[in-house]
């Protein structure tokens, strides 16, 4: 059963970008760093996919759920934030986001949701 987590980014204020886990112990790890059990790997990483998905209709992106998974440092070539990427959406997986790897440094779990 997939779950549902909404991240934050300060550089981004005011915007909510919402992941979907199908990974059973990607989703204990999430739900352990909104806890605050997992300290260390807390950051969101993945593959961007350019296509809305159902789950997160502000964004004409998503991440791959096979493809998330959590960090705590990361190269600068992935980092964006979410509103950024959205702008620039058709430059992605080129020389920007390079692979469509995408791993914003100041993304913060939120909450786990419902959709």
């Amino acid at each position: 059963m997939p779950a549902y987590f909404v991240f934050v980014q300060p550089s981004s204020p005011g915007h909510e970008f919402i992941i979907q886990l199908d990974d059973q112990t990607k989703i204990q790890k999430a739900r352990d760093i909104l806890s605050g059990k997992e300290t260390e790997q807390i950051h969101v990483h993945g593959r961007i996919v350019k296509r809305t998905a159902p789950y997160n209709p502000k964004f004409s992106f998503y991440l791959d759920p096979s493809t998330i998974d959590f960090f705590s440092q990361a190269i600068e070539v992935c980092d964006a934030n979410m509103v950024y990427v959205e702008d620039h959406i058709d430059e992605a997986c080129g020389a920007f986001l390079p692979g469509c790897h995408w791993c914003p440094w100041d993304s913060r779990l939120e909450r786990e949701i419902t959709p």
